[in-house]
């Protein structure tokens, strides 16, 4: 074979490895996608059990969380193979690099959102039933509104948004210091019902944890678009942080 058929050979195969790797590059950013929309909808269906008082829903939340454990190793294999076929360079490392890392998240709101539906259900079968605090109802929809605005932005591309979801994480842990505080005061002046309280105190770190996962996702944004590394940068301090429990 000449030079100028062994350089076409070699340019039809560099065009098809082309080809496979935008291929492969476009389906692990499609599941990564698909799986962050499972979750969030694990995530909707668990706080609507614990709110509504809806134990019906908790057995849902447990099938799913299964299917997305499973989900979430396949697509580490998926990215871990394409690093080594590929070996990819630049911004296309990097992206593989931010769907390993909100691949992570999401599995582990799954997780929380398993938890959730699991004390909602133990607190709808009580015998005798407390009414959710509101500052937690708040704080569930402060933190699912986190999670909605991460994924938004990560769909979207959008740095500035995402930044704006790692300043809304201030409003969660306000709430998730009023209802530890009150819960606290409810133990001291219920102590009959002290498990029903210790579900509600477990049940706001949880929800206090999946706003912490959307602020990662945030910051993988940022790195995805920007290239910076803003997990440890310094933030504005939050004038209620100084309240004491």
């Amino acid at each position: 074979m000449d030079d100028a058929g062994a350089r076409s050979d070699w340019d039809a195969e560099r065009i098809t490895l082309g080809r496979h790797f935008l291929r492969d590059m476009e389906g692990l950013w499609t599941q990564v996608l698909k799986l962050a929309a499972v979750v969030e909808e694990a995530l909707n269906t668990s706080v609507r059990a614990l709110c509504d008082g809806r134990a019906d829903l908790a057995a849902g939340v447990k099938i799913g969380e299964q299917a997305i454990d499973r989900w979430e190793i396949q697509l580490e294999r998926d990215c871990l193979r394409v690093l080594a076929l590929h070996q990819p360079v630049a911004s296309d490392l990097r992206r593989i690099a931010v769907v390993l890392r909100i691949n992570s998240d999401l599995e582990r709101m799954a997780d929380l959102a398993l938890h959730i539906a699991k004390r909602a259900k133990k607190f709808a079968a009580s015998v005798e039933p407390r009414a959710i605090p509101q500052e937690l109802e708040a704080m569930a929809v402060e933190a699912l509104a986190q999670v909605r605005d991460s994924l938004d932005a990560l769909i979207k591309g959008d740095a500035e948004l995402a930044r704006a979801v790692i300043s809304g994480d201030r409003r969660v842990d306000r709430y998730h210091r009023m209802v530890r505080k009150g819960l606290k005061m409810a133990i001291r002046n219920d102590p009959d019902h002290l498990n029903t309280w210790l579900r509600l105190i477990n049940t706001a770190r949880n929800l206090e944890r999946v706003a912490d996962h959307a602020t990662n996702i945030a910051e993988a944004v940022i790195y995805l678009k920007e290239g910076d590394i803003v997990r440890h940068s310094p933030r504005t301090p939050d004038p209620a942080s100084k309240s004491k429990d």
